[in-house]
């Protein structure tokens, strides 16, 4: 299973769809963690998994959603409601709740990959408003029976080695 996560566009349309296009044909499933500042209608965000952030206004995207991608299950938010500012453990009890495997969020802009109780969280950190890193960013994700591997990449396709993790999966 392969995916391309992002966030945090804030009006970036040609851009997305930029890196859509770049990776669309090599992976399974595509998700936007939020504040894309886009409607659904726009065509960066055609087949893309995208929930609304704080940023976001309308109806257009759900607050949360719950994807399952081949073998592999996926809680996406954006955080704001999650208040992963603070804390990262309404994301994980979520996450919990949907028996999900990888979890998504945005909010902060800052890229993240870590594992806590069994669970790979993903921050794609900021395509447009990086924090704490120099560079916009986005993720690629591979699982396979034995390892997840997160992959940074920024906005014009270098992969970002020391953002990058890979994980053991568990039993």
């Amino acid at each position: 299973m392969r995916a391309l996560i992002m966030s945090d566009s804030h009006g970036w349309e040609n851009e997305l769809k930029e890196v859509v296009d770049r990776h669309r044909a090599e992976v399974d499933a595509i998700f936007h963690c939020g504040d894309s500042e886009l409607s659904a209608a726009s065509p960066a965000l055609q087949n893309v998994y995208t929930v609304r952030g704080n940023c976001d206004h309308g109806s257009d995207f759900p607050e949360e959603l719950v994807e399952t991608v081949r073998d592999t299950t996926f809680f996406v938010g954006h955080g704001h409601l999650l208040n992963v500012k603070m804390t990262e453990m309404n994301l994980i009890y979520k996450g919990e709740e949907a028996s999900a495997d990888i979890l998504c969020y945005g909010h902060t802009h800052i890229p993240v990959a870590t594992e806590e109780k069994g669970k790979i969280i993903i921050n794609p950190g900021s395509m447009r408003l990086p924090r704490q890193y120099s560079v916009g960013s986005y993720v690629i994700v591979d699982t396979s029976d034995t390892t997840v591997n997160v992959n940074f990449y920024s906005i014009d396709g270098q992969k970002l080695n020391d953002l990058s993790k890979s994980f053991s999966k568990n039993g």
